[in-house]
């Protein structure tokens, strides 16, 4: 028998809202589902009749408000932007006050601060929380970043934690979830408040960006094996999931070994090979490197992946281009095919320091400039399972924070900066070797670049700075004077471009 009233419901039965309404049944929760197609909601709760704490589905939105326990905890997962704003003002008129409603959805940080707001001045409580891992992760375990009113969060927080993916305390392993095909109880929930109004979806915001880091990073280790090893895709796929045995264990690694060894049903090719050079985007990576050029933050290898998505799809230009625009002859490739994959690990591992570095650096600008409180070795917990960036290495940025929680930048650590000058001369080699092959790998380049910026003394930004107080009367401090003080020069008119007026 169904209990009178629901733990927490549910707007939005497209795959994601379906899964996460399952995984929290699954956890003993009765929940009520809402859907605008309530066809939809009468399927879904006929095909799933025996959950353990059951699902209610409702026709209205009014009958999904009275469905629920108070005060009222809502999940909306509905198309992010005016689709979340349409159904938060069809429900304020039927809500009480101290009713909690949370937004599962990408929605921009900007966004949940507004509506936070909107809605506090209403007496009600919002909550912006991240989901990471997809389809899967939301079924049997998702990493979850909430943010907004704590207290609000303090009552959400006992199915957040049951619902979330699972890592062991100690080695921060992710414990069986989704690949199991089941819900996981034990070890460390990936869920964690993350700080006021819009801090949660911030968090996810640059997780989706480092992901896309990370995946183009893979791409261009790929790219490099096969147009400098000429190796082919399933042979590729090995050497991946030897990799996810070590340093580089993580989802996309594993994946990325998956998809290298699967044929093509209908041609019994390597699926790889079929699928068309054109790569999609929701806008998350966007958003990340926009914010850090509005912060002023150097996140150079995030932005060079949106990039290369772009280049990526401008399919047809590529490949009139190519019959135009020659690059250097191929040559074959003499040298220990052993110690070159070794080079690209190390490369790829290299790389996927600083991208994180940058991530890190920019959620550390803007809790300061939000007035959050982050914490990064919890973040970077958080991550270590059920999304799609969880990785062992993760770990290890964890325990970075957790001995500096001051830490400027992730190369300062001990660890990393251990790895990288211990893998450098490869990371170079692999960069140096990928130009000489006209080979495209913006990641590894941004990345290499940004570590080499990151630790000069003094940059040729000296030249840079004496451009703008010439042109421009910008000004510029002085080597042998205090920071802060600044001096112009009167540049020779002689040499000065006419402008007309």
């Amino acid at each position: 028998m169904p209990k009178e009233y629901s733990d927490i419901g549910l707007i939005g039965l497209a795959v994601m809202g379906q899964n996460l309404a399952l995984n929290i049944a699954d956890h003993g929760f009765q929940i009520s589902v809402y859907n605008r197609t309530t066809e939809k909601v009468d399927k879904f709760v006929a095909e799933n009749p025996a959950t353990p704490g059951g699902i209610v589905g409702t026709k209205t939105l009014k009958d999904f408000v009275k469905s629920l326990a108070k005060p009222r905890k809502m999940i909306i997962l509905v198309q992010a932007g005016k689709g979340t704003d349409a159904v938060i003002d069809g429900l304020v008129p039927l809500l009480d006050q101290g009713d909690i409603v949370i937004d599962g959805g990408n929605a921009l940080w900007t966004d949940t601060i507004r509506r936070e707001k909107a809605l506090k001045e209403k007496g009600l409580r919002f909550i912006g929380s991240g989901v990471s891992g997809g389809e899967e992760g939301a079924r049997f375990g998702p990493a979850l970043m909430p943010g907004g009113d704590k207290a609000a969060y303090k009552e959400l927080e006992k199915i957040w934690n049951a619902i979330a993916a699972k890592v062991d305390k100690k080695t921060g392993k992710p414990l069986l979830g989704a690949t199991a095909g089941k819900p996981v109880k034990g070890g460390v929930p990936c869920a964690t408040y993350i700080g006021e109004n819009g801090a949660g979806h911030y968090v996810k915001m640059v997780h989706n960006g480092i992901e896309y880091g990370d995946m183009q990073m893979i791409c261009e280790a790929y790219a490099i094996m096969k147009g400098v090893l000429g190796m082919k895709a399933p042979e590729m796929g090995e050497v991946f999931s030897q990799w996810n045995k070590g340093a580089l264990d993580s989802f996309l690694i594993e994946i990325t070994a998956d998809i290298l060894k699967q044929k093509d049903p209908v041609t019994k090719k390597p699926l790889v090979d079929i699928i068309l050079d054109t790569a999609g985007q929701k806008g998350t990576g966007k958003w990340t490197s926009v914010n850090a050029l509005d912060m002023g933050v150097p996140a150079p290898t995030i932005a060079e992946s949106v990039f290369a998505r772009c280049l990526s799809a401008v399919k047809d230009e590529r490949v009139a281009a190519s019959k135009i625009l020659k690059g250097p002859k191929a040559k074959k490739y003499t040298g220990s095919k052993k110690a070159l994959l070794e080079a690209i690990h190390d490369a790829l591992y290299c790389s996927k320091i600083c991208s994180y570095a940058q991530g890190f650096q920019l959620m550390r600008e803007a809790q300061k400039e939000y007035g959050w409180k982050l914490n990064f070795g919890q973040i970077a917990q958080i991550w270590r399972g059920g999304c799609i960036i969880r990785a062992a290495f993760l770990q290890k940025i964890t325990e970075a924070f957790r001995g500096n929680p001051k830490l400027a930048n992730l190369l300062l650590d001990p660890y990393f900066n251990k790895t990288i000058q211990k893998a450098q001369d490869n990371w170079r080699k692999v960069v140096a070797l990928a130009v000489q092959n006209g080979i495209s790998v913006p990641t590894f380049s941004s990345a290499l670049a940004y570590y080499d910026g990151y630790r000069a003394e003094r940059t040729p930004a000296n030249l840079l700075q004496g451009q703008r107080d010439y042109f421009g009367a910008h000004t510029y401090e002085r080597v042998d004077q205090k920071r802060g003080k600044f001096f112009h020069i009167d540049w020779p008119k002689a040499n000065r471009p006419q402008i007309a007026m």
